[in-house]
């Protein structure tokens, strides 16, 4: 598959995903304890997939949004914009930190037994090329190394259609019980 397709095949995926989370109800915003309650990490994504959740405002903020989630893997999908670039001219680095964040966390939370919540404690980033506003759709791609009761470890990559790496990191989350 060509870097076209692929970009146009990411950008069908991703207006279906917005879709379904509008159709759904689904609306920027803080999920209820009601919400959460009863339901493990995985069902709480998936809830969010499908508009029965709120997403967070910072997916709007930073024109991003979830697009897939598996057992340990959280997929998130974004076009840098102008309104993201820092004042000498490039996409600032928090754009790339708080995508690449995104999808550890989610890929961590989709581990998450009923009760259990994580928080993130360490991340670590590496910028390898420069994103702009013409680069297009970037996928950032979580995943789960090790998930015990009280820490997580994942690696995350953004990258683009043409299967170009922009930016890698990792995490350390911390595992705790709900009250």
């Amino acid at each position: 598959m060509t870097a076209e397709q692929t970009q146009v095949l990411w950008q069908q995926q991703r207006d279906e995903v917005v879709a379904r989370m509008t159709a759904g109800g689904g609306v920027a915003g803080l999920a209820t304890p009601e919400q959460i309650h009863g339901k493990t990490g995985m069902q709480i994504m998936q809830a969010m997939l499908a508009g029965e959740m709120p997403y967070p405002h910072i997916a709007d903020t930073l024109d991003f949004s979830l697009v897939e989630v598996s057992e340990g893997r959280a997929v998130f999908q974004g076009i840098p914009q102008l309104k993201h670039y820092n004042p000498l001219g490039t996409v600032h680095g928090g754009w790339y930190a708080t995508l690449l964040d995104s999808a550890l966390g989610c890929a961590v939370h989709t581990m998450m037994p009923v009760g259990r919540g994580y928080t993130t404690a360490e991340l670590g980033m590496n910028i390898v090329r420069a994103a702009s506003f013409k680069t297009g759709p970037l996928r950032a791609i979580g995943t789960v190394i090790h998930c015990g009761r009280q820490m997580a470890t994942a690696e995350a990559r953004i990258v683009g259609p043409d299967g170009k790496l922009y930016a890698h990191a990792t995490t350390t989350c911390l595992v705790f019980e709900l009250k």
